[in-house]
């Protein structure tokens, strides 16, 4: 069944290339734009003090938090936030904040010292145990909000790129014999935009790890799967499906080039145009390619 044409898909597949340059430019700007409010507010309550001061303040600690959102984002796909494993993932985030905010506080006062001492000044931040429980109370706000920033942007790119899932097994009638489950899924359920619709396992041309999904790309779409790449493959067919990437796998009769590259790593042109990477461990399964 073909998707139907949608405003949201098309932009979706506009922004897709660019993402990555989305995501950093948007922590960028809201870092930025909460460092210089911040920096005139402080400024405003001390009066007397030059702008420069409260600007350092602030600049320091919005380069110290930039530097920990990546490891945030790596942090909670170590331990996802989600309701099945709320329970078990929620103490190691509250850990978590502690260790955000520690690491926090002795980058950002390294800074102010560093710059300070530049301008033949020095910088004394008072009693450690106010500075860190002070800083903690704000440190925990940032560290639920930048989750929640995330997890908000992740479930709407979710929603538009299409979630599928495999097929459950049909139910059999009550003192029947239970249906024998065919050995590898033949097609799988794809919901988007409040739509569902079907697509075959051999329609699929390749696959991306994503996180704790992986991308499924078919007929010019790509939809997300709940699944590691090694767990995904285990259910495919193993002479068409192959991995040739860390994070790729490919089937092998949707591949209509293989180009060499003087590294020894290769690209695989598929039938539909597009280009998945292949790594010289895994040419080995290309045949020998």
């Amino acid at each position: 069944m073909s998707e139907p044409t949608d405003t949201p898909q098309t932009w979706l597949t506009r922004y897709l290339p660019y993402r990555r340059q989305a995501e950093i430019g948007f922590w960028v700007a809201v870092l930025s734009i909460h460092m210089l409010f911040n920096s005139i507010t402080a400024w405003i309550d001390l009066r007397t003090a030059p702008f420069v001061q409260p600007l350092i303040w602030e600049l320091s600690s919005a380069l110290t938090v930039g530097v920990l959102i990546p490891a945030l984002l790596a942090f909670e796909r170590r331990f996802p936030l989600r309701w099945d494993t709320l329970r078990r993932h929620l103490p190691w985030h509250l850990a978590g904040t502690l260790v955000f905010c520690a690491v926090h506080v002795l980058v950002m006062m390294a800074l102010r010292k560093a710059a300070y001492a530049m301008a033949g000044a020095s910088y004394h931040f008072g009693n450690w145990a106010t500075v860190l429980a002070y800083e903690y109370l704000k440190d925990v706000r940032s560290y639920v909000l930048i989750l929640c920033a995330v997890l908000s942007y992740r479930l709407l790119l979710l929603r538009l790129q299409g979630e599928a899932r495999v097929l459950d097994a049909p139910e059999t009638a009550a003192g029947a014999e239970p249906a024998v489950p065919p050995a590898r899924p033949e097609r799988f359920l794809v919901r988007k935009l409040r739509k569902e619709f079907l697509i075959a396992a051999t329609d699929i041309e390749w696959l991306q790890a994503q996180g704790n999904y992986i991308g499924i790309h078919v007929n010019g779409h790509d939809y997300l799967l709940r699944s590691t790449l090694a767990d995904f493959l285990g259910q495919l067919d193993p002479a068409r499906f192959v991995q040739v990437h860390r994070s790729y796998a490919a089937n092998l009769d949707r591949v209509a080039e293989i180009e060499p590259l003087d590294s020894g790593d290769a690209r695989l042109r598929m039938k539909d145009g597009s280009q998945v990477p292949c790594s010289r461990r895994y040419r080995a399964a290309l045949g020998g390619s």
